[in-house]
């Protein structure tokens, strides 16, 4: 997507903020700022890159938002996160609504196209043989567990991850934690391409067994937290009561169990496991592996991360808790599939 300019970004924030907006309307907003001549062109902008849709002649032309659900609004990354956390304009609490608009998450032509990539990858996968297949799944074994640790801060490299894993020799430098994530990651990869036909309905118990394994021996609760929960670059605060935490927890799996694609499942559970927060600590690792063990449930392609930029990754996720706006993170995750399905297996 070609990056907009500021001007640009008013003019989608304000056709957002009434519904519908007129050239005339637009103008007067902008007022002596720009020439007409260049408002249509941003205009035409926004329309060819899909954020904006145009309807009627003439006079009587309208722009409104492309994307009717506050799940899809258009924010740009760089724009947005130019402002400090205490200058943005934010959703500081648990928004429940949004859960009503997880299945607006991808479009049928999105699917569509997710769909065909994940139909050559189980072509290709049914014509491997088992030592080659056993390898590969080793091999994104360790590259996800590398990246999602990363993720985490993690200072672990590759090779060093490898070695771990493959070894069991801890690299020289490093905290004992950081080789105890690393390896719980693989023991909770393990468990879901072992129990794929577990995940294909969710419940608080699998969430929790999950978190169990990618926790144990990190000195961290395991279960449903009691206490409230901050986060670093954020001033979202998600809900501090657990009776509500497992309320809410509970009525997104369900939304999520109704879902027909494996890739809506996936993106939900990586975004609303994230902004529920669960746990004490590990909620996002937690929803990569859920995310993956969607996946694997429906005969998809599970996703590394090997190649997602980190701070695009936390930007994406903040934008979402601050917005509810999954868009980037969407286009990353999108991203992180159409790499995994062609570089695997």
């Amino acid at each position: 997507m070609q990056q907009l300019n500021s001007r640009q970004q008013k003019i989608i924030d304000f056709i957002s903020s009434e519904q519908s907006a007129g050239n005339a309307q637009i103008m007067d907003f902008l007022g002596n700022e720009v020439s007409r001549f260049t408002v249509l062109r941003d205009l035409e902008l926004l329309i060819k890159e899909g954020l904006v849709k145009k309807e009627g002649k003439g006079r009587a032309v309208v722009y409104s938002p492309a994307a009717a659900a506050a799940i899809n609004a258009f924010f740009d990354p760089q724009l947005y996160f130019a402002k400090g956390p205490d200058e943005r304009i934010v959703k500081t609490t648990f928004n429940p609504e949004i859960i009503n608009e997880l299945p607006q998450l991808f479009s049928q032509e999105e699917i569509k196209t997710l769909q065909k990539i994940n139909n050559d990858y189980s072509a290709r996968i049914k014509t491997i043989d088992k030592t080659f297949f056993k390898k590969e799944v080793e091999r994104l074994t360790i590259e996800l567990s590398w990246k999602s640790s990363q993720l985490e801060g993690n200072t672990y490299s590759l090779i060093d991850t490898e070695i771990l894993i493959k070894e069991r020799i801890e690299a020289a430098g490093h905290k004992k934690e950081e080789a105890v994530m690393i390896l719980n990651h693989k023991n909770a990869i393990d468990y879901i391409f072992a129990r794929k036909s577990e995940f294909k309905k969710l419940d608080l118990h699998t969430i929790e067994k999950i978190h169990s394994l990618l926790i144990e021996g990190l000195g961290v609760k395991k279960g449903v937290r009691v206490g409230r929960v901050r986060i670093i670059g954020t001033r979202y605060t998600p809900l501090g009561d657990k009776t509500k935490i497992v309320q809410s927890l509970n009525r997104v799996l369900e939304k999520i169990n109704n879902l027909n694609s494996p890739f809506s499942k996936a993106l939900a559970l990586a975004l609303m496991v994230s902004y529920i927060q669960p746990f004490e600590d590990g909620n996002k690792r937690t929803a990569r592996i859920l995310g993956n063990a969607a996946l694997l449930a429906h005969n998809a392609c599970p996703i590394s991360y090997r190649s997602v930029n980190e701070a695009d990754y936390k930007k994406a996720i903040i934008l979402f808790y601050e917005q509810n706006s999954a868009r980037f993170f969407k286009e990353l995750f999108t991203d992180q599939f159409k790499f995994s399905a062609e570089n695997y297996f």
